[in-house]
């Protein structure tokens, strides 16, 4: 019998693959499935990005690169980062890395172990509480609610901190709520910070570039105060529809650099070389596709909204980013994995329980809007018929 170490059991999963498998069992069957469960945009890599990793390929870079990333395409973030955020960031701070995960889990590796404690957000994604577990540390919910817009209470936070707390993961705009965390907290847990010198803050904001209603985003780079203990989350999946690419950066704490780089060359060498060019063009290029595939995010955000609002038993709150709707379905009497099982099976529509995210998704759903407006108008209509 093959035995494996216990620390496996730890390891949590992504519900969203697991629904996205059943639903593909039911459309191999012959069922008109409509996927408004996983979170990946339904648009394609912009072209000029795609021919860039092309040319890539062609002109020869089938080799490693440095750990950390291309030079260039860390200084093209650096760059960035600054027009977006008005932050000097050093490039030599900057990590490439396969995607949003491995900045997860390399912060959690480096930070958490038996005794130490780190905060993440309730409901939220589930990977942050999977490494968490993983570490060996003990992972602390910081409760999102529906009535402050799924926002943290930057008051709340502070308190929830203890001296065994080693790091604070935050994600603004959210996921799975599509909520945003107004400026005036995130200053007030700043502020408070100050009292915990030796907490380190992981900022998700992988979501940066998607909000909606006039919002603006507010990143963790724009405070000074803890640059020395911060680590900036983001990347090209959602932005510019890379998440097959599998390409996202870091921006780390000087002092964590090194290590950051060291367990980039034990996990994975370095990112392939030919996606790091298609990123050098996506920053580097037209960026008219971006702003297309988010207003015609908006404008999906508006009809789901307003769909989900008329629909017996359920209420949503107006998801101020990322492209995601979280209705509250309480109402229909249903748990949120009821509804998720129904609504797949009875209505053939793809979504995912808020329980995938935490126990403080219970009572909800999270629908994706990453689909087409008449997708979304035809899986509202066979919810209705349900519930």
């Amino acid at each position: 019998m093959i035995r494996m170490a216990q620390s496996v059991g730890r390891l949590g999963t992504e519900s969203a693959f697991d629904v996205l498998a059943r639903a593909g069992r039911l459309a191999a069957e012959g069922r008109d499935i409509i996927n408004l469960g996983i979170g990946q945009p339904d648009f394609r890599t912009p072209e000029h990005v795609v021919e860039a990793g092309i040319k890539a390929l062609r002109d020869g870079h089938h080799g490693y690169t440095s750990a950390n990333g291309l030079p260039s395409l860390r200084e093209a973030v650096a760059a960035d980062l600054e027009v977006r955020h008005g932050a000097a960031v050093d490039p030599d701070c900057v990590v490439v890395v396969p995607g949003g995960k491995p900045t997860m889990f390399f912060a959690v590796l480096l930070l958490g172990e038996p005794g130490a404690e780190i905060l993440y957000p309730d409901p939220g994604f589930p990977i942050y509480e999977s490494v968490i577990r993983y570490s060996g540390a003990t992972p602390v919910p910081i409760a999102l609610r529906e009535a402050d817009g799924f926002a943290f209470d930057a008051a709340t936070v502070l308190g929830q901190i203890t001296p065994a707390t080693r790091l604070i993961i935050l994600n603004s705009p959210a996921n799975p709520t599509g909520g945003v965390v107004p400026k005036a907290e995130i200053d007030a847990l700043v502020d408070g910070l100050a009292d915990w010198p030796d907490v380190v803050v992981l900022s998700d904001e992988i979501y940066s570039q998607m909000l909606y209603g006039g919002r603006r985003h507010v990143s963790l780079l724009q405070y000074p105060q803890i640059r020395d203990r911060l680590i900036l989350l983001d990347g090209w999946s959602k932005t510019y529809a890379m998440t097959g690419w599998r390409l996202g950066y870091a921006v780390w704490p000087k002092a964590m650099v090194d290590a950051a780089v060291r367990l980039c060359i034990n996990d994975h060498s370095c990112v392939n070389a030919a996606a790091q060019y298609a990123g050098l063009a996506a920053l580097t290029g037209p960026q008219d596709a971006v702003r297309d595939m988010v207003a015609q995010f908006d404008a999906r955000r508006a009809a789901i909204v307003a769909a989900l609002n008329d629909l017996p038993g359920v209420r949503c709150a107006d998801p101020g980013g990322a492209f995601y709707a979280f209705p509250n379905i309480e109402g229909t009497g249903m748990t949120a994995r009821q509804a998720q099982d129904r609504f797949l099976t009875e209505a053939s529509v793809a979504t995912v329980a808020g329980t995938s995210f935490g126990k403080g998704g219970e009572g909800f759903v999270r629908f994706s809007y990453a689909n087409n407006l008449e997708n979304i108008e035809r899986a509202i209509s066979r919810i209705r018929a349900v519930l």
